[in-house]
């Protein structure tokens, strides 16, 4: 029996609380450990810690934490001198002279040198270690020299416009003594060494990261000592345990989540273009399948009613795509380029004149950092055209193995994180005829990726890429969905700035108000 007494105290309690909730608004919610500590919760599980063999969708959430390049990018995408100090290039754009910041050393203490950045130049190149950066360096470096300590010198066999960007973005310098010393890249990525501002302290794979502060760091050390970033695939769930305090930042929050995020006291939500196409990446090399034919590639593009998946599946949060250069990227995109017209009739025309007038059958991979939903509705809206498609649902590190290899076909959902700030890599990584993620081959489209190594200056390789763009538009090289956003949700307290027009997380300069 509830007495007059009890319902008292059940009201003071509550007028208590609601006076606790409204001071803590006020003040912000306070970290879920300390004010040296950032708990983050990231979408997905990080398959391999050495960022020099891993692809970018893996090692943009611990890169520029662990690891430090010679140049590289602020939050805004321009290039800045990091742990060099300057770079001299030559008239005829074969020669790149890198001067090093002096003192610098790497998280065991070795001191940094200009072999160390010949040996990792030379560590990306090498087959064996299965880098997927080796093509952006392999067909253009013919030497690495080291004149003295601080100096090193890049010999290009070619002319490269994006060599700078390549530097900037992918070369993640590593100690050669202790490198070398290991008996594999799977030995690094267990126990990697860098010269970031955070150094590893605990790995516990599938679950959590965490890194501790390197007080040696030779630039401004960041505001927060430690970072812990919890994996937590489920979206609902990395939002909840933002607002029950078992986390400080979420990354990549379910878009579904914006307006309650929003409308959160004490914390700020915010909403970043990440320059990186959600497609579907067709294996279209392969004379055996039907998606080699241009007729059947355009009819998978004219049966999604993309602005649908957009409003269903990415609750409004998105833009259509007419080819894969990104109207986010700093240059090369085509507002006239204009996507594939939800057309089911002309989808059955474009099947029967490629000889499948009864449809077909194949099987599409979809990881599980993308919401199931999207593979769902490709699947439901090609299936009202004769396609009948397989879902293929397996997890994140599973998938990037057979991504990685050209083992993700027929086909499958995924995106390209532009790490360069120039649109090469996404490019070259996806359509040029020796690109890490391409199964595709277009003669047109490689003469100009060819040009495009010695043309110098946004002006002259956007106009390059424009042409690069109209040709993957009319060959229908891919399935093209939408442009991508990431959402992030963090406490108001917390100083932090998203890393614009790219998917890479960048907690350099984060601190606790």
């Amino acid at each position: 029996m509830i007495t007059r007494r009890d319902v008292g105290a059940m009201i003071g309690a509550t007028a208590l609380l609601g006076r606790t909730s409204i001071a803590e608004a006020q003040s912000g919610p306070k970290p879920a450990i300390d004010k040296d500590t950032l708990v983050i919760a990231l979408e997905k599980e990080i398959q391999s810690l050495d960022a020099l063999v891993t692809a970018s969708g893996d090692s943009q959430r611990y890169a520029l934490q662990l690891f430090d390049s010679l140049y590289g990018f602020d939050l805004k995408g321009t290039m800045i001198p990091r742990m060099a100090t300057d770079v001299t290039v030559s008239e005829d754009g074969l020669t790149y002279t890198y001067k090093l910041r002096p003192n610098i050393r790497f998280h065991n203490g070795d001191p940094l040198t200009s072999e160390d950045v010949k040996y990792t130049t030379e560590r990306v190149i090498d087959p064996a270690s299965k880098s997927t950066r080796r093509p952006f360096f392999a067909p253009i470096v013919a030497a690495v020299e080291t004149p003295d300590p601080l100096t090193v010198v890049f010999k290009l066999k070619q002319p490269d416009g994006a060599f700078l960007n390549k530097i900037a973005g992918f070369l993640f310098i590593v100690p050669k003594a202790y490198t070398s010393g290991l008996p594999n890249s799977d030995a690094f990525a267990l126990a990697p060494v860098g010269s970031g501002p955070y150094k590893l302290k605990r790995h516990d794979v599938g679950q959590s990261l965490e890194l501790e502060r390197f007080e040696d760091f030779y630039g401004e050390k960041p505001g927060v000592k430690r970072l812990i970033m919890k994996m937590i695939p489920e979206g609902s769930t990395r939002v909840n345990a933002l607002l029950t305090n078992e986390v400080d930042l979420v990354v990549q929050a379910p878009l579904n989540e914006k307006d309650r995020l929003s409308k959160t006291a004490g914390l700020k939500t915010l909403t970043n273009p990440v320059s990186a196409p959600m497609h579907v990446r067709l294996y279209s090399n392969d004379p055996s399948l039907p998606i080699s034919k241009k007729e059947v590639r355009q009819a998978l593009n004219h049966a999604l009613d993309s602005n649908a998946i957009i409003r269903s599946v990415y609750h409004g949060v998105g833009k259509r795509m007419g080819t894969f250069i990104s109207a986010y990227y700093p240059y090369g995109s085509d507002p006239g380029i204009q996507p594939f017209a939800f057309d089911q009739k002309k989808a059955r025309e474009l099947l029967t004149k490629a000889g499948y007038p009864n449809g077909f059958t194949t099987k599409l991979y979809s990881a599980n950092d993308h919401s199931k939903e999207l593979a769902e509705a490709i699947a439901a809206y090609w299936g009202q055209v004769g396609v009948k498609t397989e879902i293929l649902r397996i997890d994140y590190a599973a998938w990037s193995r057979l991504n990685n290899t050209h083992k993700s076909g027929p086909m499958t959902i995924t995106q390209f994180t532009n790490a360069i700030y120039d649109p090469i890599h996404p490019v070259a990584g996806s359509f040029s005829k020796n690109g890490t993620w391409s199964d595709y081959f277009n003669p047109e489209v490689e003469e100009l990726i060819t040009k495009l190594d010695s043309t110098v200056g946004a002006e002259k390789r956007g106009e390059l890429f424009r042409r690069i763009g109209k040709l993957l538009h009319d060959d229908a090289a891919a399935v093209y969905i939408t442009e991508l956003y990431h959402l992030f949700s963090h406490k108001a307290g917390l100083r932090w700035g998203v890393q614009q027009g790219s998917g890479f997380l960048n907690l350099r300069d984060v601190a606790w108000t």
